[in-house]
Formats: C-alpha cells, structure tokens, sequence
C-alpha cells in the first residue's frame, strides 16, 4: 500500500509520470540584465549550478548551448550574487 501518492493520467496518454512544472525560462543574457550585473560574471558564478538549482541548457540548431534558469534558478542566482558580493576580491597580478 502506498500512502499519499496519487497518480493522474490524460485518457489516451502513454505516461505516467510526474511531469515537470517549469513553463518557461530565461537566459543568461536577460538574468544578467534584470540582476543589473555583468553576464561574463553572472556566467562564471552559474557554471557551477546544476538542473536541480534551476539550471536548464537550451539548444539550437548549432553546437552551441545557452544558459538559461527556471524561477526556482534566478532565485538561487541571486543568493549566489550576494555570497559572491560578500567575499572580498583579491588583486591578482
């Protein structure tokens, strides 16, 4: 017996599984400009998110993929920023 799952299914539909919620997204480009920060920068504080941060690569007809971020994702970007903003930046030369 399983307790508090319940499972819906479209008539006609051949899955079964949760699917995802996530709507849309929005690019790195775009993020960087509503953060009102440097997308370079933004770039080199994502690299390390992963889907489950909010993450999601979308793709083109090329090789070359765009960041991009669910709601979920800016939100972590943005604590991200401010963790970033609070460790001071050394001079490397």
């Amino acid at each position: 017996m399983e307790l508090g799952t319940a499972e819906r299914r479209r008539p006609g539909s051949l899955m079964s599984t949760q699917r995802n919620k996530i709507h849309s997204v929005t690019t790195i480009a775009r993020v960087a400009i509503d953060l009102g920060v440097d997308e370079d920068w933004l770039w080199d504080i994502a690299n390390g998110m992963e889907p489950e941060d909010g993450l999601i690569w979308v793709y083109g007809p090329g090789d070359e993929g765009v960041m991009a971020f669910s709601e979920d994702g800016i939100e972590c970007l943005r604590d991200l920023i401010e963790i970033h903003k609070e460790i001071p930046q050394t001079n490397q030369e």
